[in-house]
């Protein structure tokens, strides 16, 4: 064995690695050692401490994971080609192929490296991908497609992001809040998926931290106001189970479980949307059971349910059915003293290490092809890379596609061969035929669901059986597949597929198409011009804007949300110093100090229309649209004034009408869907002018986003021809 003394190795990387690696391994780690330590000579990190701390840390947290050399040197080695006067091919020529790799998947690609490549380049135009957006999002894909090659790549990253989070109060506050918030979407959940529990809780609770600090500092007091209270009652719980246990002669380790800051805020915002109180959260006393074998488990949860009252629905059997990151455990909730609800799980040894270290500690047992087998089939996910890496169109495409289809909660369903297929809670059976293959969602022409017909956007449940049928002559999707007024797909992977099918048919029919879909604005009575859209969302012409609408790349209701932003800007509109007089009216709308605001009935403004503010005589300034033929009227040009909504939603009565054919139950149809989008109608009136109907509504909207989804459901409804934006809630039939 190599002793400490003859080795140049910080002690506490060496304590670590020496207690399961072989002296040739701990030499080759010596020598990445070294080298990394040389090649960061000089350089420091924000915290004035050598930059080398950090991939010495890095590697320290990868050898408590027990992890080979290769990936403790990798871990060393990581920042020397970004920071260092080093390449990939020096790294390769001294510590080998593997190491290189290892290397390569986690070094960060520049905003040139992205930029000098125009596969992606071309993408910056779309909404707000700036160049350094797609940098970051084409180095998480060359990440994550790494990973999929080879999974220590990911261990390392997760390593870093750690140690980084660990030291990031040192940065500028908005890089310290841009890192938080790609930890907690990305870090996090990649963790939770390899179920790597250890690093996903850390990771959390510092992004958190940094997100919210006051939600953070009130939580971290709750809990610690009632530390001796709470743990003095998991004592005595955890010494009752111990004597039950002993009693039965079933050998075991019982503890109380910590609950982590970050996963007890998600448990209040969730019980706070059901209106359930805090109390009711079943897990805030939690135990742990660790036994020897796996019918121990099912014994000790015998005695646990003689013991004490179970909780119905609370009952998990994890290890008949692992979690698809590898996860094992028995998990009940039961009624302890004095009525307190107490989450037990129970488990065997090597169950623990996995559920801490996940596919980390199955790393060392990978030593057969059959156990490597054994261990991919478990991990399926990660193939679907290679399929989302060949149809996303970008990074930033691609980045998204993980994020919806992977680090959502999973549910499991089944082919009519019983194949199990995985896909995201929410998903639909559209979403099911685009898993199974692209073809088969591009023919689809209905769906069964545990043999009964059901709708495209029907949502799937957990062990649902689902048949797709598809047509022998394929015609293709529907538009109406991706817009999400109408809910038929929820992965991001079947919107692309789709995307591309539209990308794929003549440029001419989707210019047609997206002048169509373009148009449709005009019913919202929006002064919206081609060109100017198009400058906003940064495409070259008009003509790359209808492409873009026509194969289903840009959404009208992106259009909107971008101009209800860019109207977030005062426009510059003639300026006058008012007094501050009068109390607010209640009207979120910025850039008139305190002065009294209110709607103008002649062209009542909902909240992203353009307006201008009308400073009147003695009844505060009154908001109008811009386009308001009162305004553009006015000769008193010196009383217009800059305003802007500002971001609180407020209602506002707006009034539609519909063109509709007569027919039996068309109101009926009509106020179920208003009622379904959750808006209410102040008032309705119909008039019939030979065979047409025109209805008119009064309904109260948050905005212009909100009124042309309304507008999408109602022109679907059977009978219904059009539905126009009246200038006035006064007005009648136009």
């Amino acid at each position: 064995m190599v002793k400490q003394k003859d080795c140049t190795i910080d002690s506490g990387l060496y304590s670590k690695i020496e207690v399961y690696l072989k002296n040739k391994d701990i030499k080759f780690i010596e020598k990445a050692y070294n080298f990394a330590k040389d090649a960061h000579e000089g350089q420091l990190r924000l915290s004035g401490e050598d930059f080398f701390e950090h991939p010495k840390q890095t590697a320290i947290f990868l050898a408590d994971l027990k992890l080979d050399s290769s990936t403790i040197a990798a871990a060393l080695l990581h920042d020397v080609v970004e920071d260092c006067d080093c390449d990939s091919e020096d790294i390769e020529r001294i510590f080998g192929l593997d190491v290189s790799r290892l290397v390569d998947g986690v070094t960060k690609l520049s905003r040139n490296d992205v930029i000098g490549d125009s596969e992606f380049f071309p993408n910056a135009n779309f909404l707000d991908d700036k160049p350094e957006d797609i940098a970051q999002a084409e180095t998480l894909r060359k990440m994550l497609m790494a990973m999929a090659d080879d999974v220590r790549v990911v261990l390392i990253k997760l390593a870093d992001r750690l140690h980084n989070m660990r030291t990031i109060s040192y940065l500028p506050p908005n890089r310290r809040l841009a890192m938080s918030r790609e930890t907690i979407e990305i870090y996090a959940p990649l963790a939770h998926r390899l179920g790597i529990w250890e690093i996903k809780w850390l990771l959390e609770d510092l992004s958190f931290q940094q997100i919210n600090p006051q939600e953070y500092k009130n939580i971290s007091k709750r809990l610690n106001s009632k530390r001796q209270v709470r743990e003095s009652y998991v004592e005595k719980i955890v010494s009752q189970i111990e004597n039950e246990l002993s009693n039965q002669d079933i050998s075991s380790e019982v503890y109380g479980r910590p609950k982590h800051i970050y996963s007890i805020h998600k448990k209040i915002q969730k019980y706070s949307e059901i209106n359930r109180e805090v109390s009711e959260i079943h897990d805030l006393f939690a135990v742990r059971i660790i036994v020897d074998e796996i019918k121990d488990c099912y014994a000790a949860l015998g005695v646990i349910h003689t013991k004490y009252h179970p909780l119905p629905n609370q009952f998990d059997d994890y290890i008949a059915n692992p979690k698809d990151n590898l996860y094992q455990s028995l998990h009940t909730a039961v009624l302890g003293e004095n009525s307190l609800p107490v989450e037990v799980q129970i488990r065997t040894k090597d169950m623990h290490e996995v559920a801490e270290y996940g596919v980390a500690a199955h790393w060392l047992y990978k030593e057969g092809v059959e156990s490597d087998k054994a261990f991919e089939e478990k991990m399926t996910w990660l193939r679907q890379l290679l399929d989302w890496q060949r149809d996303a169109s970008g990074a930033v495409d691609f980045v998204e596609s993980f994020k919806t289809d992977i680090f959502q909660n999973q549910i499991f369903v089944y082919t009519p061969n019983e194949d199990v297929i995985e896909l995201p809670i929410g998903a639909t059976s559209l979403d099911f035929a685009y898993r199974i293959h692209t073809d088969v969602g591009h023919g689809c022409v209905g769906a069964k669901v545990n043999g009964k017909l059901v709708s495209l956007n029907h949502e799937l449940n957990n062990g649902d059986t689902v048949q797709i049928m598809t047509s022998k002559t394929m015609k293709g999707p529907s538009h109406d597949w991706i817009n999400p007024s109408f809910g038929y797909v929820k992965t991001a992977s079947a919107r692309t597929k789709i995307r591309h099918w539209f990308n794929r048919q003549e440029r001419q029919t989707n210019i047609s198409r997206g002048k169509e879909l373009f148009q449709k604005l005009g019913r919202l009575d929006l002064d919206v011009e081609e060109q100017k859209v198009a400058k906003l969302l940064r495409y070259k012409n008009t003509e790359d804007l209808f492409v873009s609408l026509g194969d289903g790349s840009l959404t009208t209701e992106k259009i909107l949300n971008r101009l209800t932003i860019s109207e977030k800007k005062p426009t510059k509109l003639n300026h006058v110093e008012t007094p501050k007089t009068g109390p607010a009216s209640g009207i979120q709308v910025l850039g008139v100090g305190d002065l009294y605001t209110s709607i103008a009935r002649c062209c009542n403004p909902i909240m992203g229309d353009s307006i201008v503010g009308f400073i009147t005589r003695g009844r505060g300034v009154s908001v109008h649209r811009q386009n308001c033929s009162n305004i553009l009227s006015e000769d008193e040009s010196e009383r217009l004034v800059t305003v802007t909504w500002g971001e609180t939603k407020t209602l506002n009565p707006v009034r539609i009408q519909l063109k509709c054919e007569d027919r039996l139950g068309l109101l009926g149809d009509v106020t179920s869907i208003i009622s379904n989008e959750k808006i209410n109608i102040a008032n309705i009136n119909t008039e019939e002018y030979d065979d047409m109907v025109f209805i008119s509504l009064t309904v109260y909207t948050s905005g212009i986003e909100q009124l042309d989804r309304l507008y999408t459901k109602l022109e679907a409804v059977s009978g219904v021809l059009g539905v126009i934006r009246l200038r006035s809630i006064e007005n009648k039939r136009v």
